[in-house]
């Protein structure tokens, strides 16, 4: 939920809290190393975009690429077809053969880059198909110019420079728009890794204090950590009380008392009294750390999803492969010519590679992406698009994305008969009027729509852990929880307060002169559209479950409201993602819906990762689909539109590559018995078509 630790509430004087300074983040500074720290997903099967962003600006590489291509347009070939447009002067051929090498090197080497990382892993795909059509093309229009213009051959050989220019520049434009289309992936891991301070400060043997670099801080050694701090390392309470905000674990904004023997995680912020702790956990072995390798894990099996065109591409790879080597040999055999055989082989292998099917995708993506804008969705991730026909299972978070995610005065009343409701109310807002914290200021919202004049309080001081307390009139006024009537033994309506309790909100009690006079109860709003959502993933079949670091009470209420059968309450982010796991190994695909830190892990390892735009920073960069406006039912209108999405992508791969099954065999000759063989003009005529096809086809999508 938008609790945000990256907020960083100062506590004030009775242990809400205001914002802390943005200086006061600190990059992180542990045993852990930044190779450690940063996940390099291009060394990841399936991100060879990614990878291209890192080699150059794709951009910039494209409109030289553009310039280098234009004259070899103009001055070759398009297979052996004399364009028009085609403007060959005496010399002309070195020039091509100049610029299609810087070409085929400069605006080929994303390619042939990607090639050798496919390869390495043994899994040729998309990037392998380009790099195979770049190279044949250059090479043998290469081996082409020496035997035409240094040899003098007899016999004419045709080069493909043409083919070269025009598929190393719309590859390029199709990765280029699929790119500019796609938001950035933001660095969710650096993000979490930035949660701790620099710098602990160690209590000595003798009780002296020194700031240490927290990459030296280990285990068993004692740590003072002030109100507003945050806490630099997993521990124990060995002194003192204080409140703690934990939500990057739960993602819930109620603060959780701590006291002697309490444990404590690195990362989470100390909101008001000052403790002491003794190393638990660092580096590597910190709860924080954890949460790190899940995400970089998750991540890591992620990427290795294969995209719908990799899938198809590695088809034509092999098919390219295997048939252009039949192709040599049949030829070969029949015409004794081995120009011949090697021409019909290369033709092969160049229209395996059709300048279709580098479009085919990012014509969809750029269309898609366009929509989603236009719909309130912002997509960072392609694959997402693909994934989702499959999903079985929305998994939600509840505050901060089934809820609002943030706390309002749901009723209030006096418990004492010298008091009026209103006046119980307006007491609570006399303590709270200092307070920046979001439960003081539903209080003072709510007291100041009654129109009435908000008392002066006097003497404001903090209970370390459980309130505030303060003079009103001459009268001792405290605003506390529950707990300290309990420690304080003051008699309560027990039935009333466990009521109160069992509903899952937050309460805050009154109290004039140590006796129990008013409450407040407190909770989070349900959003509107939170209902309509959760019928709609039902209709389409999707099972809905919330996943919470909430009570069962609180859970169970929501649940309730919604219609929600299945929930699971108090979990930690390492219980939210071994959920997303375990529904996924049991053959259903899930899509993650969240807000929060503690949300990151299990929307990186979801199918598909949806955070409420809203949410935090580290939700954000963990996710592959941003919703905008926060309104959990544009989860169902991205599953709708990538519906539609995927089926275009389907109709223009087989656009795209459909065109290899009829091209590749009549290349090869198949029909050459039959005086049927398909002229390297006439692929080209049909190359194009395919191209504007999947142009049109693409402009096409619409949000049904």
């Amino acid at each position: 939920m938008k609790t945000q630790e990256e907020k960083n509430y100062i506590p004030d004087q009775h242990g809400h809290g205001g914002h802390r300074h943005s200086g006061q983040m600190h990059h992180m500074d542990m045993e852990m190393t930044r190779d450690q720290m940063t996940y390099v997903t291009e060394e990841m099967h399936g991100e060879m975009d990614h990878a291209m962003m890192h080699m150059g600006n794709l951009k910039q590489k494209f409109f030289i690429s553009l310039i280098l291509a234009i004259p070899i347009l103009l001055l070759s070939p398009m297979m052996g077809l004399d364009l028009p447009f085609s403007f060959q002067f005496n010399g002309s051929e070195w020039l091509v053969l100049g610029l299609a090498t810087l070409l085929y090197f400069y605006g080929g080497m994303p390619f042939l880059s990607g090639a050798k990382m496919e390869l390495s892993m043994k899994n040729p795909a998309m990037m392998t198909l380009i790099a195979l059509g770049i190279s044949v093309s250059y090479f043998y229009s290469l081996y082409a110019f020496i035997q035409n213009n240094i040899l003098a051959h007899s016999e004419h050989v045709m080069d493909f420079f043409w083919e070269l220019a025009s598929l190393i520049v719309i590859m390029l434009l199709g990765h280029w728009i699929e790119m500019h289309a796609v938001a950035k992936a933001g660095n969710a891991v650096q993000k979490i890794a930035e949660l701790l301070p620099n710098e602990a400060k160690i209590i000595d043997d003798k009780g002296n204090l020194s700031n240490v670099a927290l990459a030296k801080v280990i285990t068993g050694q004692k740590i003072l950590v002030s109100a507003g701090d945050k806490i630099p390392t997993d521990g124990t309470v060995i002194s003192g009380e204080t409140t703690i905000n934990e939500s990057m674990i739960t993602g819930e904004a109620k603060l959780v008392s701590k006291s002697v023997g309490s444990q404590v995680i690195g990362g989470s912020v100390n909101e008001s009294g000052t403790i002491s702790i003794e190393v638990t956990a660092t580096g590597e072995s910190g709860y924080l750390s954890q949460v790190i390798k899940l995400v970089q894990d998750a991540q890591g099996d992620k990427s290795k999803i294969e995209s719908l065109s990799d899938r198809v591409a590695k088809y034509l790879f092999y098919i390219a492969v295997f048939v252009s080597l039949i192709t040599f040999l049949a030829w070969l055999l029949i015409t004794q010519n081995a120009n011949v055989a090697l021409e019909r082989m290369v033709t092969v292998l160049i229209i395996a590679c059709p300048h279709a099917l580098g479009l085919a995708i990012p014509l969809v993506t750029a269309r898609s992406t366009s929509l989603a804008a236009q719909n309130g969705l912002l997509l960072k991730n392609r694959k997402a698009l693909e994934q989702a026909p499959k999903i079985k299972a929305v998994m939600m978070d509840k505050t901060g994305t089934l809820t609002d995610g943030n706390f309002t005065v749901l009723s209030y009343q006096s418990l004492d008969k010298r008091y009026s409701d209103d006046g119980i109310l307006e007491m609570m807002a006399a303590l709270e009027q200092s307070s920046t914290h979001p439960l003081a200021f539903s209080i003072l919202e709510r007291a100041k729509a009654l129109g009435g004049s908000i008392p002066k309080a006097e003497n404001l001081k903090n209970i370390a852990g459980t309130g505030i307390s303060a003079t009103l009139d001459g009268k001792e006024v405290k605003l506390v929880n529950l707990r300290y009537l309990k420690e304080a033994h003051i008699a309560y309506d027990q039935a009333l307060i466990e009521k109160v309790e069992n509903q899952g909100n937050t309460m805050s009690l009154l109290l004039v002169d140590n006796q129990l006079v008013g409450l407040v109860v407190q909770g989070d709003q349900i959003k509107p559209e939170a209902k309509q959502a959760i019928t709609q993933f039902k209709k389409m079949g999707i099972e809905p479950i919330m996943l919470t670091g909430d009570n069962k009470n609180a859970a169970k209420r929501v649940a309730d409201l919604l219609g929600i059968d299945t929930f699971k309450a108090a979990l930690k982010p390492e219980d939210k993602e071994a959920i997303v796991r375990q529904y996924q190994e049991q053959g259903k695909p899930v899509m993650m819906v969240g807000d929060g830190i503690n949300d990151a892990p299990s929307l990186v390892r979801a199918n598909i990762g949806i955070a409420i735009g809203a949410g935090t920073d580290i939700a954000v960069d963990a996710a592959d689909v941003v919703l905008v406006k926060s309104n959990p039912n544009d989860s169902v209108q991205f599953l709708k539109l990538a519906r539609h999405t995927t089926s275009k992508m389907k109709q223009n791969l087989w656009w795209g590559a459909g065109y290899n099954l009829v091209a590749i065999p009549l290349a090869a000759g198949v029909l050459a018995f039959a005086g049927i063989v398909l002229s390297p003009a006439f692929g080209a005529v049909l190359m194009s078509l395919s191209t504007v096809i999947v142009a049109i086809n693409a402009l096409l999508l619409r949000i049904k």
